[in-house]
């Protein structure tokens, strides 16, 4: 689940965001949220769920199973 860290990465630079801040959102510690972008854990179903919304994108954008990152 590589891709998951790779669109994670590249929206948080987008918008400018912290990991710090992301994994305040999740309540997980730094490191966990660090993990996922770095591809060396998979958030589980929950975690998917927050990051869309925290991102205001698709859960199968996160998930590479789309490009659009909105709903349609």
């Amino acid at each position: 689940m590589a891709i998951i860290g790779e669109q994670l990465r590249r929206l948080r630079k987008t918008r400018k965001t912290l990991q710090k801040d992301i994994a305040m959102f999740l309540n997980v510690p730094l490191r966990t949220y660090q993990s996922y972008e770095y591809g060396e854990a998979e958030p589980n179903l929950d975690i998917i769920i927050k990051l869309a919304d925290y991102f205001e994108v698709s859960t199968d954008y996160l998930l590479g199973r789309s490009d659009k990152p909105q709903h349609q």
